[in-house]
Order: C-alpha cells, then structure tokens, then sequence
C-alpha cells in the first residue's frame, strides 16, 4: 500500500536550501502546506548564497546555464522549457517590484537570456547536436537550435539577432573552424540572486528558515519504529515532521547510506578571471554580447569546459568537468564515501575573505584543459595578461546514469529524498519542486521524467558516471596532481 501524503496542516521538513530544497519548500508553501520548515547549517541568508562570501554548495555560484535541448532526452527539453516560462515570470517580478528580496533591485535579472552554444572541435556535427536539433523541432520549436555549419541557420540567426552568439569567440575571423549549435531558448541563471529571490518567495508564503552551524545542522533522523518522524539538529533539539525531504546536495549520500552505488559527490573546477572596465573584452564578454557555452563536453578528461560572460564586477568564469574528482572518506559505518572537501576550496580563506590571485590546491589536468581552452579560443586574454585570480572546487551529486533522484526512501517511511542533479539542475529551480511535492503526493508518477527519477539500482542501464571507485581512484583527490606555491607565477600559469 502506497505511503500516504501528509496533511497540509502538518510539518514538513526540508533538509539543505540548495535548489532542490529551495524551490521545494516554496512549491508545497504553494500548494498549501502550511507549516514547511527548511534547516542548512549554513547562514545562507547573511552568505547571499555567494561563493565568494564563504557559501559553499553548488547552488551557491555566481552564474548557472540555462538551456532547452537534450538530445534525445525530452523529459528534460520538457522540463527547461516549463522552467523558462517561470525565469522570465521572475524577472517580470523584479522589474515591477512586486518580489525585491533584500540587497536586490529592480533593475536586477534572475534569467539572462543570452543563449547557450554548444560547441566541438569535430569537423561535422556531433550526433548529440544533431539529436537536439531533431528533438527540439519534433516537440514544436523550430528554428531556435541553430548550427554554425548551416547556411539557413546562420540566416535565421542574422534575422533573429544572434550573430553575436554564433561565433562567439570570433573564430571564422581568424580563420578557425568554428562547429556549433546555438540553443537560442537558453542562457544564464544569475545564481546567488535567483537562491535569494526564491528564498525571498518561500518566505513571504510562510516557509521557515532555520540556518546556522548549531540551530539549522541536521544531527540525526528521529524514528518511531521504523518511520522517520523528524530530525535532530545540532543544538540537541527535535523538529518533528509528518514528512522530512533530505535535500542536501553532494552531503546527501553521507546521510543516505542507501544512495551506495547511485549517488556519489564528485567535484567540477573553476577558475575565474577579472576583465577590467577598461578592456576591450569588457563589453565584448558581455551578459548582451557573449552566450553562455560548453565545449567538448562528452570529450572526456581533455574536454568538457562550459562558461559564462562576465558578471558585472568583472569575474568571467570557466569551468571545467572533464574529470569529476571524489574525495573518499572513510564513513561510520566503515564504507567510503565521497564527501564534499571544502578545504579543496580556495576561493576564500577560512570560508569567507577572498583571497585574491590563489590558485593552489588546484587539479594541474583542470588548469590544463582551461589554459589550452583560453589560449585558442580567448588569445586577447593573454594579450592583456588577465590571468586567473581564484579557483574553486564546485562538489554537485552524480547519479551513474545523470537522472535525479526525487523519490520516497525505501524501507523509511516518512522520508524523501531530492538530489542527484549531476551538474545540470539549477536551471529547474523555478519548477523542479513542484515535481518533488507531486511524488511526495502520489500525482502523475508514470510521466517519463518521474519514472527516471525513481529509486533505483544499476541492471545493465548505460553508465555515464562511474561511481564509487573509492581512495585507490585516479579521480580520487589524494591521488590527484595539484598546483602548488612553487607552481604559482611560472610556467604553469604564465599562459594566462
């Protein structure tokens, strides 16, 4: 017999305020529930959900993609094309005033809809390129993939004025081969400010927020029998819930035991750069004038760079997942575990002041791919000597097959779980939390993307990230290649 949704007038517990969490609390506050309560152990609110100010997850960031194509997974073109519907209802929201969290204004953007292009180094289109284009036409949206490599793309791109975004990084002028689809539906979640404004929202419909290292740190699950009914945090006290949802991120496997062999957190990088005002890169690498990108994505561990125009302070950031790093560590129950390293973060020293031009502790096969990257594609950025001034690395949670998990616990009554999002969830958090309160409801569990999301266990499905390799791993962080101080200032870096 299917578990029973709570009643609306019952507590429910949110565990983590990254996107799963966040847009997961405002949508049941949306439905009705009326008394939701979200913990994370860290100040998120006091943070802004900046990286830069000592948050550290991966929806605190400074810039996300957004994109609509899939390839030949249209649950998730879907998804992004509902998820784009509420990024542009947001931003009407800022711009007439109606939802201003703090420290924002009206004049600023949630959603930047620059376009996504999808580039490779491959002389034809990849056949993943080619799937978008197919599928996206197929669902009723034509003409908004748009191929480099096709003359009556390139005019619908001239008509519709996103010349700019074909050839971004001017490769036809240079004579360079320039292969590419232009997702034209996409573009960039402005990341810290979209967190603060759905926290803004969750808050105003009545969701409460307990943040901090005592107060809002998830200690245990409370049981009768075997149901979870609530959690301990920290500060020694209960909160006992009808249903408790752990959202927390590349921590939900350590909490979750049972997640073994589907989940695991796994590390991206990167690396930001400041353009100065002054440049003339400034308004060239524009939010107006440069889309976001990916190149070499499916590459392997010598592609898989994505990036983003820079923000209006200047910080123009690349990253890199063409190696997912694990940090293995040994759990209570003596299994290892990959857990979230913070102090593979140098962003900022001791979780909070930036630190400027630091770069240590930084994988070398990153930097590597980056630099090559910049090099052939961004010359003018040597040309200048802007060089990269702080590194980070971003923990998300990989499933083995890159579907989320949003499903009930097996064997828990009482609990949930959301996470999984493998490096392309933040674009959903307008949305993805009116699917979670759909499963915790029992509606539409037979849509494609739900079954996806199901609890599940690998029998003969395609692997796309391998998982649990543990310490004696090449991905593994002690068995990593780092920058050290003698690296900084030499060769290493001196073709940025």
């Amino acid at each position: 017999m299917a578990e029973q949704a709570p009643r609306k007038d019952e507590a429910i517990v949110v565990v983590g305020s990254g996107i799963f969490g966040l847009s997961t609390a405002l949508h049941l506050a949306r439905r009705g529930y009326s008394s939701v309560t979200v913990f994370d152990r860290q100040p998120c609110d006091e943070l802004g959900f900046s990286y830069l100010k000592g948050a550290d997850a991966a929806s605190a960031d400074m810039n996300k993609i957004v994109r609509s194509a899939y390839g030949p997974q249209t649950e998730y073109q879907m998804l992004s094309q509902e998820a784009i519907a509420v990024w542009n209802e947001w931003n009407q929201e800022l711009a007439a005033g109606a939802a201003v969290p703090p420290g924002l204004t009206k004049e600023d953007r949630v959603f930047v809809p620059n376009g996504n292009i999808s580039l490779s180094t491959s002389s034809e289109l990849p056949s993943w390129e080619i799937a978008c284009i197919e599928g996206m036409e197929k669902a009723g949206y034509p003409d908004t993939q748009l191929a480099t490599t096709d003359r009556r793309h390139r005019q619908v791109a001239t008509s519709k004025g996103w010349d700019f975004a074909m050839d971004p990084f001017q490769r036809e002028r240079r004579g360079k081969p320039n292969v590419g689809v232009l997702d034209s539906t996409g573009g960039m979640a402005v990341a810290d400010k979209a967190c603060r404004f759905a926290l803004h929202k969750a808050k105003s419909l009545g969701v409460k927020f307990v943040y901090g290292p005592e107060a809002g740190h998830f200690d245990s699950f409370c049981y009768e029998g075997s149901k979870v009914v609530g959690i301990k945090t920290r500060d020694n006290k209960t909160h006992s819930a009808a249903m408790t949802i752990v959202a927390c991120g590349g921590w939900t496997p350590v909490l979750l035991p049972e997640l073994d062999g589907l989940a695991e957190a796994t590390a991206g990088s990167v690396a930001l750069l400041r353009i100065p005002r002054e440049s003339a890169l400034w308004t060239r690498l524009s939010p107006e004038s440069f889309p976001t990108y990916t190149w070499n994505m499916r590459d392997g561990a010598e592609g898989g760079i994505y990036g983003f125009p820079r923000d209006e302070n200047g910080w123009f950031k690349v990253g890199y997942r063409g190696t997912k790093y694990t940090n293995p560590m040994v759990q209570g129950d003596g299994r290892e575990r990959s857990t979230p390293a913070t102090r593979w973060s140098p962003a900022h020293k001791d979780g909070r002041e930036p630190v400027g031009r630091e770069l240590t502790d930084f994988p070398k096969q990153a930097h590597k791919v980056i630099s090559a990257f910049l090099d052939e594609y961004l010359p003018q950025l040597a040309a200048e000597g802007i060089k990269v001034e702080m590194t980070r690395i971003c923990w998300y949670t990989d499933t083995f097959d890159n579907h989320f998990v949003i499903d009930r616990v097996p064997q828990r009554e009482g609990l949930m779980v959301a996470t999984g999002g493998s490096g392309h969830a933040f674009k959903y958090l307008p949305n993805i939390g009116n699917w979670v309160v759909d499963v915790m409801e029992g509606v539409g569990l037979d849509r494609p993307a739900v079954r996806k999301w199901r609890w599940r266990a690998r029998s003969g499905e395609k692997v796309v990230n391998s998982l649990m390799e543990g310490s004696g791993s090449a991905r593994a962080l002690g068995n990593v290649a780092l920058l050290r101080e003698s690296d900084v200032g030499t060769g290493a870096l001196s073709k940025l």
